[in-house]
């Protein structure tokens, strides 16, 4: 059984985890918000609107906030979960 200070060590790791997530995303939207004014604010010759480039960036960056998001609200979850299929694996052959 944990002590008291290990679970409050474990709960500031996953809140850490949580922050960096939201500052990631909160940088993805405004960066990518920027890109998406310096498309409007930049027509082509004919003065149409230029081919939307800020959607390669946005959708590669977009991945890595993906993988990131899965990482701190999910990816604890899915630990625990092995975790006690590996403790319980063990046991069984313990017990042989």
């Amino acid at each position: 059984m944990p002590t008291d200070e290990e679970l409050r060590q474990q709960a500031s790791k996953i809140a850490e985890g949580k922050i960096g997530f939201q500052i990631h995303f909160a940088a993805y939207l405004g960066v990518n918000a920027f890109f998406v004014v310096i498309w409007l604010l930049t027509p082509t010759e004919t003065g149409g609107l230029q081919f939307p480039w800020f959607i390669f960036p946005m959708f590669g960056w977009g991945i890595g906030v993906l993988v990131h998001y899965f990482g701190a609200y999910r990816g604890l979850g899915y630990q625990e979960k092995l975790a006690t299929k590996e403790y319980l694996r063990l046991k069984e052959l313990q017990n042989k």
